[in-house]
């Protein structure tokens, strides 16, 4: 899929790192030459209320991708996958962490969250390809779980058109120094874990 123009909807919970992977593309996009625009959406995201942003590479019209042409959604959280899913074009590739955030609905016993086969289903019917992996597990062998977004922003590296070197300057420009070797790992971790 590594055109110039890629269209891509990145969603999760407040606190998972939509916004700093978001961030990390554009300043990617800017270094690499290419447009970019994109748009947040965060409402009550403090609260772990849903989140999705918007990143256009390669356009040089509005911010917001429109539904059904998104060419990846980059999701945090398999339900937000869900939620979101209609973004997707029918050729477009959705990349879904498949470990949950349990909202306070379910916590408190007032409602039960799906199964991940539930979730995924429906995906299925509305794209080419749904590639899933345990992203917080696999920034738990990374050395920090809060590199969750970074293991995700590995996997994408495989599908958009930035060189991965861009992505990882980019990335040391947006964290603190002392975190980057943590964060390294875990998107060489999303990386390999797309890859086989």
């Amino acid at each position: 899929m590594k055109t110039t123009e890629c269209d891509i909807v990145v969603v999760g919970v407040g606190g998972q790192g939509v916004i700093l992977i978001s961030n990390v593309i554009g300043k990617a996009a800017l270094k690499a030459g290419l447009p970019v625009r994109g748009a947040e959406t965060h409402g009550m995201a403090q609260r772990g209320g849903s989140v999705m942003n918007h990143i256009r590479l390669g356009c040089e019209f509005g911010p917001l991708v429109p539904a059904g042409s998104a060419d990846i959604m980059l999701a945090l959280e398999p339900a937000e996958a869900l939620r979101y899913g209609h973004y997707l074009s029918r050729d477009g590739v959705a990349l879904v962490n498949t470990y949950p955030v349990l909202p306070t609905t379910v916590t408190t016993g007032k409602s039960k969250y799906p199964p991940l086969d539930e979730i995924l289903a429906p995906l299925r019917k509305i794209c080419r390809t749904v590639k899933t992996l345990d992203a917080t597990k696999l920034a738990a062998t990374a050395g920090n779980p809060q590199t969750m977004n970074v293991v995700m922003l590995g996997a994408l590296s495989k599908y958009i058109p930035l060189r991965e070197e861009i992505l990882i300057e980019s990335l040391g420009e947006s964290i603190k120094a002392k975190y980057l070797e943590v964060n390294r790992r875990a998107f060489e971790l999303g990386k390999r874990e797309i890859e086989v």
